[in-house]
């Protein structure tokens, strides 16, 4: 392609609102172009890179025998009514009526879809496992877009799902799947992956996982493991705590705390420890009367996703003050006047001894609490947040807590939906069964972003190889020489030949802006085509990513470069 004619152009200046290098480095390279809040045009860059990774996933999931299909976009309500998430999936699903004013949504996946072009067509044992898969477009009306091409509304996805006769079945494929998946990542040219425990979430089912991208700008906080193979989501992370010294149970008192509320203040002013207070954290359940009371450690977070588990219902924080059956920032287990209210214990106060603890009353809390003999015998639960440092659950060993940015997953989805949709094939003994399904995500375009995240440096893009929308980027010196002129249409049109997408900056502009647009845009090889270097019959070959120049003869410049691609996948 020739540059003078790119839709598209190369600006110094970032964004305002742009915090992370893709967002950045996307668009002042001229990648795409800002629609609307999460929503983007892609120019031929942009749509290329994108290809080359639609390509991989697709090359990695047909030799998983995965078959490729395309469901639509747009959905009958009564489909997503058949599995329940027409009503339970909130506002992020775009929701509409046709002319006939029949209900319709936007597909922001596409389960029921995979089951409704399975449903009927495979009814025997004999046709599984079999895995169908598409790589579309989905709009999800996402609250918070940020970070380019990170968090956005619209965006392309690989999805794909398989059907299976026995759990055993799909634990075999699944591991293929997850196999294919980390294939794929060292492809497009991501090093800095883990795979991580996760929260099923919307989709339901058993056993599932992420692949995160480390970042510290990632919003998902991912719980780690250094001396063992234990990586998990916050979401699902188990808590495993330190021993705190044993002591001889106090008689219990009741104290003036005053304004002291909070369990910095409280900590302060009884001149304990945080770990030695117990602190009430209230929630709502949505759309329904009641709360739902939290005890935990005062150094410690609650897990609202372990508590939407535990209660199977969904729960949002709750602002005590102005109910009269809490005394907000005085709460605690005894002589708690919310009757109705749930009630949970976190494991993180299993064996401890002489807390401090809210009275229930106005500026006064208890001392020397014990929960066993002070409330009665209780039922303690995983609801709080792991905390670097703690006890890794598998070793022992101190966990460390990272950030990342899910760029995809793998689920264990079992029967929810083909059982829901009526689903059913023949078993070897002539049994009908709902076969058993696993789903398989990536986002294209989120994993372009991690790839310019962990491949740019202050000057632009460091593309990969593998990915670059061009794998070469001629860059002529004065066009008006005739020697310059002749060389670089003859090794442009020699590259195109051999199939390799070359990029040529045919502009009349001054070096200095050839140099900065070609390393902003990133393609893995440059070449410098100058009279000083064609004065020794030369051209200069650079590698953006290491900066590494080879001189080498103009004849044989076209087998070097050749060659340079042949040999170095990762540059």
């Amino acid at each position: 392609m020739r540059l003078s004619k790119f839709v598209g152009e190369r600006t110094k200046d970032a964004p305002s609102d742009a915090m992370m290098k893709n967002h950045i480095l996307l668009l002042r390279a001229g990648y795409m172009k800002q629609v609307a809040n999460g929503i983007y045009s892609l120019t031929a860059l942009g749509q290329k890179a994108c290809l080359n990774i639609e390509n991989i996933i697709r090359e990695e999931m047909n030799a998983c025998e995965g078959q490729e299909v395309k469901f639509p976009v747009v959905m009958p309500k009564e489909l997503w009514d058949m599995s329940g998430r027409y009503s339970s999936i909130g506002s992020e699903m775009v929701r509409f009526t046709d002319r006939t004013n029949r209900p319709m949504l936007l597909g922001m996946t596409h389960e029921e879809a995979a089951v409704h072009l399975a449903k009927n067509w495979v009814n025997s044992y004999t046709q599984l496992p079999c895995m169908i898969y598409q790589i579309q477009t989905k709009f999800r009306d996402e609250p918070r877009s940020r970070g380019g091409l990170i968090r956005v509304r619209e965006f392309t996805m690989k999805d794909a799902y398989s059907f299976h006769v026995t759990q055993e079945d799909l634990e075999d494929y699944y591991d293929v799947m997850f196999k294919a998946y980390e294939r794929i990542y060292k492809r497009i040219g991501l090093k800095n992956v883990v795979s991580v425990k996760s929260d099923n979430g919307m989709f339901g089912g058993t056993a599932s996982h992420e692949f995160m991208y480390l970042n510290p700008m990632g919003e998902d906080e991912l719980v780690i493991c250094p001396h063992c193979d234990y990586r998990a989501n916050q979401e699902v992370a188990q808590c495993k705590y330190k021993n705190l010294p044993q002591e001889d149970m106090l008689p219990l008192e009741e104290v003036f705390t005053g304004e002291a509320k909070d369990i910095a203040e409280v900590s302060k002013f009884l001149k304990m420890p945080p770990e030695k207070c117990m602190k009430a954290v209230v929630f709502a359940i949505k759309g329904e009367q009641g709360s739902v009371v939290c005890f935990i450690r005062g150094d410690r977070e609650i897990n609202e996703t372990k508590l939407r588990k535990l209660c199977k219902k969904e729960v949002v924080p709750y602002d005590a003050t102005s109910d009269p059956d809490f005394c907000a920032g005085n709460i605690g287990p005894l002589n708690l006047k919310a009757k109705d209210a749930k009630i949970f214990f976190d494991q993180s106060l299993k064996g401890l001894t002489n807390l401090s603890t809210g009275a229930n009353k106005k500026e006064y809390h208890f001392v020397n609490f014990n929960i066993e003999r002070d409330y009665g015998t209780v039922e303690y639960y995983d609801i709080s947040k792991v905390k670097a440092g703690d006890p890794c659950p598998n070793c022992g060993g101190e966990l460390h807590v990272s950030n990342g940015i899910e760029i995809g997953n793998i689920f264990q989805l079992g029967t929810k939906y083909t059982s829901s949709m009526g689903m059913f094939v023949k078993t070897k003994d002539e049994r009908e069964i709902n076969p058993i399904m696993g789903c398989y995500g990536i986002g294209v375009g989120r994993n372009l972003a991690c790839v310019i995240e962990e491949n740019s440096d202050e000057k632009g893009i460091c593309m990969p190889l593998s990915i670059a929308p061009y794998k070469v980027h001629i860059v002529p010196l004065r066009l008006d020489d005739e020697k310059v002129a002749s060389i670089s249409s003859k090794l442009y049109h020699d590259l195109q030949s051999k199939k390799i997408e070359v990029l040529i900056d045919d502009r009349d502009v001054m070096p200095g802006v050839k140099f900065n647009d070609a390393d902003l845009i990133g393609m893995p090889l440059r070449v410098l085509i100058s009279p000083r270097s064609l004065s020794n019959n030369q051209i200069e070959i650079k590698l953006r990513k290491t900066g590494e120049v080879i001189m080498v003869d103009a004849q044989d410049g076209l087998n070097k470069i050749l060659d340079i691609i042949q040999n170095n996948k990762e540059i």
